[in-house]
């Protein structure tokens, strides 16, 4: 099966004076980990909304395994900075919603039973019940990790999803993507501003300068990956340091984390 295939793509805001993307090229292939990083305002949240469907390009040609992207679909599933679950909703039922809507056919027992399994994976099978206003930062987008993996489909967009975490979080959420990665072999694009976010979590590195793909790097080591002696490892250090350099060829320092 396919991965993702971006080809000469070129997308403008209404009312900009210039594209945002200009002839984007990028290949993700199928059950690859792509991480994404870039200066803010490069363009990678604008090339993450156009792979979810919910902008359409000016230009170009734009596949996820294999199928023109048209519009949101459950072959897709996304996870931004902020959770975005309904309050009213509870945990279990956040998901199950998302599932009735990729898989009409599914009953509403049925559905909450797949959304219940989904949830477990992700460590979330005492707050089942729970309502956002009650879950932690780091609950929160477990719950919206479920939600995109209850999906189905083969491919997880993730747009900078740890971000607004503390450490301890984050890194614990890191750990769980990978596991989840691992099991699924999903084909993710995972933006980040996070250098050891980004070697921890990659197969490949892409750079994005504004508007385009500048460069790519194959990051190499060996799965499964121990974050205390890869992040102090020479060979990592080297790669963190090429990468810092090109973030400040843009004026802009990159996020390293002790």
């Amino acid at each position: 099966m396919s991965g993702i295939e971006i080809h000469n793509l070129y997308f403008t805001y209404p009312g900009a004076d210039s594209p945002s993307l200009r002839g984007v090229d990028l290949r993700v292939k199928a059950g690859e980990f792509l991480s994404l990083i870039g200066p803010s305002g490069c363009g990678k949240s604008t090339l993450l909304r156009l792979l979810a469907g919910l902008a359409a390009p000016d230009s170009g040609t734009l596949t996820c395994g294999g199928v023109p992207v048209t519009g949101p679909g459950p072959d897709r599933g996304v996870v931004f900075q902020s959770p975005a679950l309904f309050p009213w909703l509870t945990v279990r039922d956040n998901v199950a919603f998302a599932i009735r809507k990729a898989m009409r056919s599914l009953s509403r027992r049925e559905a909450a039973e797949r959304a219940e399994a989904v949830l477990v994976r992700v460590g979330l099978q005492d707050a089942l019940k729970a309502y956002p206003a009650r879950l932690s930062g780091g609950m929160a987008q477990r719950a919206a990790i479920a939600r995109a993996l209850a999906m189905g489909g083969s491919t997880l967009l993730l747009d900078e999803p740890f971000s607004a975490l503390d450490p301890k979080n984050r890194l614990s959420l890191q750990e769980l993507l990978l596991r989840l990665w691992e099991e699924d072999r999903k084909t993710v694009l995972f933006v980040t501003h996070d250098m050891d976010e980004a070697i921890l979590l990659g197969d490949h590195i892409a750079f994005m300068e504004p508007g385009r793909i500048a460069v790519r790097h194959s990051v190499g080591f060996p799965r499964p990956r121990r974050r205390e002696t890869l992040l102090v490892s020479a060979p990592c250090c080297t790669l963190r340091r090429e990468l810092i350099a090109l973030f400040y060829q843009w004026g802009e320092a990159a996020e390293v984390n002790p």
